[in-house]
């Protein structure tokens, strides 16, 4: 089997179901950049020393998720058929309750990095954020399942929790945000 089609030369690509739409139609902007954060996962996997291992199975758990997700965002409104469910939320709420619980508590903004991985991770939460704000275009003119919203959401939340905990791993304190510094002169 060849890897290329020829289908898309013109412009268009294939949904679920066989209808034709535009590469720059919201719903294919939206599992395309669902796609790059799913990649993005595949870079911070290798990121992960011995000591942040216990990220590797999560990340590739998330990473079949998003496979899921991307489906039922490439099934048009009128050909529901969704794979996704609540279940996927919940598992993400455990793991963020879990990670918030042993890392230091938080008052105010911090800055993203720290360790390598957290630094990693916190590119995926911002990659999540810009997926979730496509999703919430796309919500906009078609019927979408709700529930991959809810994980985006969580998402991002989990990215949050899981480059802090990176940080508690790797004995590195969060850097926290200033307003009042003083000038650099």
């Amino acid at each position: 089997m060849k890897l290329y089609t020829k289908r898309g030369d013109q412009g268009s690509t294939q949904l679920i179901g066989g209808s034709k739409v535009s590469k720059d139609d919201k719903q294919v902007i939206a599992y395309g950049t669902m796609d790059e954060l799913n990649a993005w996962l595949g870079y911070t996997i290798t990121c992960c020393s011995d000591r942040e291992a216990l990220f590797i199975n999560e990340l590739q758990e998330i990473q079949q998720c998003l496979f899921d997700a991307g489906h039922d965002l490439a099934t048009p409104s009128d050909h529901p058929a969704y794979i996704f469910n609540e279940k996927h939320v919940e598992w993400l709420e455990q793991r963020i309750d879990f990670y918030s619980a042993h890392s230091p508590e938080i008052r105010q903004f911090i800055l993203p990095g720290g360790s390598r991985v957290a630094a990693v991770l916190h590119v995926a939460r911002t990659v999540t954020r810009r997926l979730e704000r496509q999703i919430v275009a796309l919500q906009k003119e078609a019927s979408i399942n709700g529930s991959v919203l809810k994980y985006v959401n969580r998402l991002s939340d989990y990215f949050f929790a899981t480059a802090r905990y990176a940080n508690v791993l790797n004995t590195i304190d969060d850097v926290f945000y200033d307003s009042g510094r003083k000038d650099l002169h």
